[in-house]
């Protein structure tokens, strides 16, 4: 088995996976990295119609991490299958397809074109902080949840993996919906609604950005999170929230994670997925570990 990790019907090569919203739509970091040395990537957030995303500013530096209102930028489902679908299959790129919708229909309709398309996984967005209608309301209370779910299922016969956020009062309620509703697997954690105010502005009132927060300063939520979902389903669980180093990655397994995905680690070290990659498979082979799952045991 070595480093391979299996995610509903996807067979991965190592766990690491690079987080949307951060890794573009396929070939975008080819000239940092060797983009077949990673589990996956996933793609930036793509909704049924094109979306020119937030007015600036849109990004803040804050400490040990970043706040973002991009808005779920996009081209569009239909543009993606045209242009941006063939590149990474000419590549031979192992990718999930990250989608989004203002609507249960708008989700099953993007749903169905990825299954007339082939595509092997999507990764339902139920957590996005940043935008004024659909993701967080619907992955707020486990009856949405559930039928969003059992209507993608309908129309989608891949890998269906569904992104949680923090913003919900009992996570493994949450966490047990997915899987009765029919989720291959689970990824945790989107951004953490958050706010900056710069009092010192020239502008009239409080200059402020208002967004998802991400990077270091969430990991300790992140491992929480997961840990108490790990509780109450048996579902693959993908890990996120500020991993920038082996030690994170071997931290988020021990909470119970079977995968990991990368994001703001990207902005600051952009080959910094292949280079995970090869620590974790040198510690493995160092420590003796045939499997994630053997290393798994042994953390947890």
């Amino acid at each position: 088995m070595g480093m391979k990790v299996k995610i509903g019907s996807l067979i991965l090569q190592n766990p690491i996976i690079t987080a949307s919203g951060t890794f573009g739509y396929n070939t975008e970091y080819k000239d940092f990295m060797d983009l077949t040395k990673i589990g996956a990537l996933i793609t930036k957030g793509i909704t049924l119609h094109p979306r020119q995303g937030n007015p600036q500013p849109r990004i803040k530096e804050v400490p040990n991490g970043m706040i973002n209102s991009i808005g779920l930028e996009n081209v569009g489902i239909h543009k993606f299958v045209e242009e941006k679908l063939p590149v990474l299959k000419e590549n031979n790129i192992t990718f999930i397809v990250n989608i989004a919708g203002e609507s249960l229909e708008e989700y099953k309709q993007i749903a169905k074109i990825c299954e007339n398309n082939q595509l092997n996984a999507i990764e339902l967005n139920l957590s996005c902080p940043n935008v004024e209608k659909g993701c967080l309301e619907f992955g707020k209370d486990e009856e949405t949840i559930c039928r969003l779910i059992c209507s993608v299922r309908e129309v989608f016969t891949g890998t269906l993996i569904v992104k949680l956020g923090t913003n919900v009062s009992f996570p493994e309620k949450i966490a047990w919906a997915v899987q009765k509703a029919g989720g291959d697997a689970i990824s945790a954690i989107n951004t953490v609604k958050a706010m900056n105010i710069n009092i010192n502005s020239d502008y009239k009132g409080y200059k402020f950005i208002k967004g998802g927060l991400s990077g270091k300063c969430i990991k300790p939520i992140a491992l929480n999170f997961i840990y108490e979902i790990r509780q109450h389903t048996d579902l693959p669980i993908i890990g996120m929230g500020g991993i920038n180093n082996l030690n994170d990655i071997l931290e988020f397994i021990a909470v119970g994670a079977d995968a990991i995905q990368i994001g703001t680690g990207t902005f600051t070290q952009p080959d910094i997925s292949e280079k995970l990659a090869d620590e974790l498979n040198d510690f493995m082979e160092t420590r003796g570990y045939n499997s994630i799952k053997e290393l798994a045991d042994s953390l947890r």
